[in-house]
């Protein structure tokens, strides 16, 4: 039996209609713009063509060429939905482009000339759809085997509504029994089109979604720098990819001195800017390769792929700086030093080895006098000799106790 080309159009429309209502309900229940533009986009789109199945020619050539650019608009607002995905301002130049190239050749080609006019109208519809799988290609946050279904839906639609200009001299009839099949394979193409882009529209953004809560677990909210659990998994990855080349790596451990009395002092909000405070003294005075995170209540850590001469040398640059950005309350002003502790180690040490080198040093550091950096020169000889002297001693531990002997 023959698929009637207008019932397809009539489906076609009516679930293109649907699924732009969908989105426009989801982008405004999540907050989320490019849902937005998509769920508009359908909308417009399955209005011109509802229209322009119905009217047709009946009103002469200027209200279907209306539509046409209506149509071409709702492409537009496709590609410009991607746009506002990825965080990028919408392009109205863009928006508007199309539509105005299909009016003026509407105007300046003969009425005769149907052709030439497809094969403008296909181009532009082409582009857009090229510009939007370009654009969804850039979604780095999804894997290479998720990203290949936004690529090719986008290409399939282009290519059907190609296929009659790159292959109409060669399979044209007197008939027009090519022009009526590509009707049908246009009408089934548009509604799979339609389904099939709210698919990828749907699995991207759940993507994203997957993404900024793992982010948000981990990451310190007061801080916004990396939280325990966020700074050992990012540090093990810098670890693992330093070790590959061969680099040495080296740790940072901070602690802000006399933290408590700062809080019994001046209060909880006073001691929540200090924080705030050394976090960006950190970020301001450490490179953009390097990592840092708070792992603990005034405890922060940073790992820098750098010798152990270069990490004494940062971590020298984040005390002076801590120490010249003092704060002043009502009560007086509150004292902002820290004690720091570097160890370093050859490539493909292990982050807890150096954290327990630096934390002896650390310790050192505020034996000593605080306001200072101590260098950890040997790496721990084991970690659960370490953890045991720790819970054991209520002494701060040796040097001696945790050095391997030369």
């Amino acid at each position: 039996m023959a698929l009637d080309s207008l019932t397809l159009y009539i489906v076609a429309t009516m679930v293109a209609a649907l699924l732009g209502v969908m989105l426009l309900f989801f982008g405004r229940e999540q907050n989320i713009a490019a849902l937005r533009w998509w769920g508009a986009a359908y909308v417009l789109g399955s209005v011109s063509v509802a229209l322009w199945t119905v009217i047709g020619d009946r009103f002469g050539e200027v209200v279907p060429m209306l539509l046409s650019a209506v149509g071409l608009i709702a492409s537009a607002m496709v590609w410009n939905a991607a746009r506002v995905f990825h965080g990028k301002p919408p392009s109205l130049a863009g928006l508007v482009l199309g539509a105005v190239v299909w009016i003026a050749s509407g105007m300046l080609l003969d009425p005769a000339a149907h052709t030439q006019r497809l094969t403008i109208g296909a181009s532009l519809v082409v582009i857009y759809a090229t510009l939007t799988a370009a654009q969804l290609w850039q979604e780095r946050r999804a894997s290479l085997q998720r990203r290949w279904p936004a690529v090719l839906v986008p290409a399939l639609h282009g290519f059907v509504l190609m296929l009659p200009i790159l292959l109409g001299h060669v399979l044209r009839d007197a008939n027009g029994a090519f022009s009526t099949a590509w009707v049908t394979i246009f009408s089934i193409e548009l509604v799979l089109y339609a389904v099939g882009t709210v698919f990828i529209i749907f699995m991207l953004v759940n993507e994203r979604v997957v993404s900024a809560h793992k982010r948000a677990a981990s990451i310190d909210p007061l801080t916004s720098l990396l939280n325990r659990r966020g700074f050992a998994d990012a540090c093990a990855r810098l670890i693992e990819r330093e070790a590959r080349e061969g680099r040495p790596v080296t740790v940072l451990i901070f602690d802000i001195d006399h933290f408590k009395s700062i809080n019994d002092r001046f209060g909880h909000p006073a001691g929540d800017e200090v924080l705030k405070l050394f976090a960006t003294v950190v970020v301001n005075n450490l490179r953009i390769t390097d990592l840092s995170g708070r792992i603990g209540g005034e405890e922060f850590a940073a790992l820098l792929p750098c010798t152990l001469e270069e990490g004494v040398v940062a971590a020298e640059r984040v005390r002076e700086a801590f120490a010249a950005s003092g704060i002043v309350c009502d009560e007086g002003p509150v004292d902002t030093t820290v004690s720091t502790g570097v160890a370093g180690g050859p490539a493909g040490t292990e982050l807890e080895v150096l954290l327990a080198a630096a934390d002896t040093a650390l310790y050192k550091a505020k034996r000593t006098g605080r306001n200072r950096v101590e260098t950890a020169s040997e790496l721990p000889l084991s970690l659960d000799r370490f953890r045991r002297q720790r819970a054991a001693l209520s002494t701060p531990v040796q040097p001696d106790q945790l050095i391997a002997p030369t």
